[in-house]
């Protein structure tokens, strides 16, 4: 059993996070930390657990943080708790920039702690089997992806988030979207960007000399227009990504399984840990730089 602190009060906080703990065998949602005190109380008094005013109080006393803040809030408490030898588990972003995550994976490499970040989809038992075959057959050319939310229309919890109007679909969906082309085409080497219609924005990325990528990614896309399709195309044809199965709280359930068997088994997965997340953010980095001065960015290899 992990006890977990969970920082954050939002909609995603409450309706999959703290769902998640709470229905979690291998899981104790143990006290909660906001940076809006009422809406702590709230949450807390919700699921009967304390609520904390000092965010390092609520590290110290439990074995591993669950994170639902926005991306640069949640870097610096993730190297704060990593610090305190508290296992992470973060949502995507890792961070909205490099040095950021570089700090996130440097602490938890020093401590030794387990991590996962939570990319849904990665958790989604469907695409998870499709993007394991995938990688072992091999053979593939490039992939394209397309995914399109509308987040802005009445009622939906997210239209209001600060963060995701000032960062836009790169940083929201794009996390998302990366995540589904690494495992099978490896590292992204080249980065090319532009913006699109209703702040859209299209990746064009290099994986080596062997593949290459396209994505286009929108959170203000007409309702009747949203989409979530992906396709990886080689030498055996082409491999159509399955659709979302589950809920998000089943995702993260079985992500929180997968922190405890490597807090359990003292093994250290990189599929989805902080180093993954680190290079998620590489390449939205890299994204971001193409799309503001209109070149090509080359990645470090």
């Amino acid at each position: 059993m992990l006890t977990f602190g969970l920082f954050g009060t939002g909609h995603w906080a409450a309706e999959v996070h703290a769902a998640a703990l709470a229905g979690h065998p291998r899981a104790q949602l143990a006290g909660v930390w906001g940076r809006d005190p009422a809406k702590a109380e709230a949450l807390a008094a919700r699921y009967g657990v304390p609520v904390y005013s000092d965010p390092d109080a609520l590290i110290e006393a439990v074995q591993a943080v669950s994170v639902a803040l926005p991306p640069d809030v949640q870097a610096d408490l993730a190297v704060r708790a990593a610090t305190a030898g508290r296992h992470l588990l973060l949502d995507k972003p890792l961070a909205l920039s490099l040095p950021d995550a570089d700090r996130v994976v440097a602490a938890a490499a020093q401590s030794g702690i387990a991590s996962v970040v939570f990319f849904t989809n990665r958790f989604k038992p469907a695409i998870a089997t499709f993007l394991a075959s995938a990688a072992a057959t091999g053979g593939w050319h490039g992939a394209r992806g397309v995914m399109y939310a509308s987040i802005f229309q009445p009622g939906n919890p997210y239209g209001g988030s600060a963060w995701r109007r000032e960062h836009g679909a790169l940083w929201d969906v794009g996390p998302h979207a990366v995540s589904l082309i690494l495992p099978v085409l490896g590292q992204v080497t080249q980065v090319a960007a532009m913006g699109g219609p209703r702040n859209s924005v299209h990746l064009t990325l290099a994986h080596g000399e062997t593949a290459t990528s396209t994505l286009s990614l929108a959170l203000d896309a007409p309702p009747a227009s949203t989409a979530f399709e992906f396709a990886f195309h080689g030498e055996d044809g082409i491999g159509v990504v399955p659709d979302r199965d589950g809920t998000p709280v089943d995702a993260l359930r079985l992500a929180i399984g997968q922190l405890w068997s490597e807090v359990d088994s003292g093994t250290r997965d990189q599929q989805c840990d902080v180093r993954f997340g680190r290079d998620v953010v590489a390449v939205l980095a890299a994204a971001q730089t193409a799309r503001e001065q209109g070149r090509t960015v080359t990645l470090p290899s």
